[in-house]
């Protein structure tokens, strides 16, 4: 009866803590739990947007990109000659179908890493926190050299979330490496 006990706590404990390409997902704190969700909500709504913006630019492929802009500061009331809406006229015109495609390839590869990332965090996956931790530390320096370009409330806005998101899967993962295991001995 101990043996059969013992057994069934031993399984309990290999379930609660997988390793990290386990495809099983690990029970844990709901602290943990919700943390992991809040990060998976947040990649699945980037992996929307941007979606949208490459639908968005291959929409614009057949259009005269220049006069989908006046037609939007138009319904939008928008003064025309507006500084912002002078800015994206020049860009308008440098705006082709190749670079429209190129966007929204680029686009629907960030979605598609976006959408990997959030739904392995919502299912708690390991690999997805790796996975994850490790696409948000080769972003920074990029993060980094657009603010110092310009340093704009957004720019800082993505940082810092990017930041938190960095500092808590490192805790994440740090907590679990060096959580002590119940009935293992240490020397």
């Amino acid at each position: 009866m101990l043996q059969a006990t013992d057994r069934t706590q031993e399984q309990e404990e290999r379930s609660a803590h997988t390793d990290h390409c386990s495809a099983t997902p690990r029970r844990s704190s709901p602290e943990h739990r919700r943390g992991l969700l809040l990060i998976g909500l947040f990649k699945l709504s980037k992996a929307i947007l941007s979606v949208a913006l490459g639908v968005g630019a291959l929409k614009l492929l057949h259009h005269d990109i220049a006069s989908v802009v006046l037609h939007v500061t138009d319904v939008l009331k928008i003064d025309p000659e507006n500084r912002l809406v002078g800015f994206l006229m020049t860009k308008a015109d440098l705006i082709g179908p190749p670079q429209l495609k190129h966007f929204s390839l680029l686009t629907f590869t960030y979605a598609g890493l976006c959408l990997i990332e959030g739904t392995g965090l919502m299912l708690e996956k390991r690999w997805a926190e790796y996975f994850t931790l490790t696409l948000t530390i080769l972003a920074l320096p990029w993060e980094c050299f657009e603010l110092y370009k310009e340093f704009t409330i957004p720019r800082i806005t993505l940082l810092l979330v990017n930041l938190v998101v960095l500092a808590y899967l490192v805790w994440v993962l740090r907590r679990e490496l060096f959580r002590p295991r119940s009935g293992r001995t240490t020397s």
